[in-house]
C-alpha cells in the first residue's frame, strides 16, 4: 500500500500529459481553422469567378520589366475591352498594381494574380485582393490550398495527363502553358477526349487565333506578348496596345459565351 501515492502521481501526470499534448493537438487545428478562414470564399464567390471566365473568356495576362508600364499597359488592354486582368509576379511590385486595380475597377473588372510558385505567394496575392490564382506550372500544394478555401486556381499543364491530374486536384479550370504544337487542334483533340476539362491555353494565343481556340474547345484563353507587344510597351505605345486588345475582343466575341 505504500507505493499506492506513486502509482496514483503517475498516473495523474500520465493523464496531465494528455490532456497538454490534446489541447495543443486542439490549438493547432484552430489556428489552421483560423489561417483557412482568413481566405476562404462563399461558394457564391467561386461560381461567380467561374461565371466570369465563362461570360468573358478572355483574359490579359501582364508581365511588364518596370512597375511604371504596368498600370499604363493594363489600363489600355481594359480600355480595349478586357474585362479580365491578370497581373503576374515576375512583374516588379505587381501585387501593388494588382490592389490598385482591385479597388479602382471592383465589380467590373475581375483581377487575379498570375506566377502563384507556393502558398505564400497565394496569400500575399489573396492579400492585395486577387480574385483567382494562376501557377505556371502544376504545383499540387497551392491547388489544394486555393480547393480548401474555394479559391478559384488555374495551374500550368503542358500535357493532358497534367490537365487531368489538375482536374482531380480541384482545379476548375488547367492553363496550358507553354504553347503546344497544334495549337487549336490540339485543344480540340483534347477536349473530345477530356470532356471535363475546361482548357486555358495562354501561350501561342494570338490577335487572330484567339476565336480558332474558343470555338475549338478552349473554355477561355490568356493573351501576354501577342497584347502586351514588348516593343509597343517599351516605347510606351499605348495606343498600340489598346488596338490590339480591340482586335482580340472582337475576334474572341464571334466564339460567343461559354455554357456552364
Amino acid at each position: 500500500s505504500g507505493d499506492q501515492p506513486t502509482s496514483c502521481t503517475t498516473e495523474t501526470q500520465h493523464n496531465m500529459a494528455a490532456i497538454a499534448t490534446t489541447a495543443r493537438a486542439l490549438r493547432v487545428v484552430a489556428q489552421r481553422a483560423t489561417a483557412r478562414s482568413l481566405y476562404q470564399k462563399s461558394e457564391a464567390n467561386y461560381e461567380s469567378v467561374l461565371d466570369r471566365f465563362a461570360r468573358d473568356r478572355v483574359c490579359a495576362v501582364l508581365r511588364t520589366a518596370t512597375a511604371e508600364a504596368a498600370p499604363k499597359a493594363m489600363t489600355a488592354a481594359i480600355e480595349g475591352g478586357f474585362k479580365i486582368a491578370e497581373f503576374t509576379l515576375t512583374t516588379p511590385k505587381a501585387l501593388d498594381s494588382l490592389a490598385d486595380f482591385r479597388q479602382k475597377y471592383d465589380g467590373d473588372v475581375m483581377v487575379g494574380c498570375g506566377t502563384i510558385l507556393s502558398t505564400a505567394d497565394a496569400e500575399a496575392a489573396c492579400d492585395a485582393g486577387a480574385e483567382f490564382i494562376i501557377t505556371p506550372v502544376l504545383i499540387p500544394e497551392v491547388v489544394e490550398w486555393c480547393v480548401q478555401r474555394q479559391i478559384v486556381v488555374v495551374p500550368g499543364c503542358q500535357t493532358p495527363t497534367e490537365a487531368f491530374n489538375a482536374y482531380k486536384l480541384g482545379a476548375p479550370l488547367q492553363k496550358i502553358f507553354p504553347g503546344v504544337a497544334g495549337a487549336s487542334n490540339w485543344v480540340k483533340a483534347v477536349s473530345n477526349a477530356l470532356p471535363m476539362l475546361k482548357l486555358n491555353p495562354t501561350s501561342g494565343v494570338d490577335l487572330d487565333n484567339a476565336a480558332d481556340f474558343l470555338m475549338n474547345g478552349a473554355a477561355s484563353i490568356g493573351l501576354v506578348a501577342p497584347l502586351f507587344d514588348p516593343v509597343a510597351v517599351q516605347a510606351e505605345d499605348w495606343d498600340q496596345i489598346r488596338a490590339n486588345a480591340v482586335k482580340v475582343i472582337t475576334n474572341a466575341a464571334k466564339a460567343g459565351p461559354l455554357k456552364r
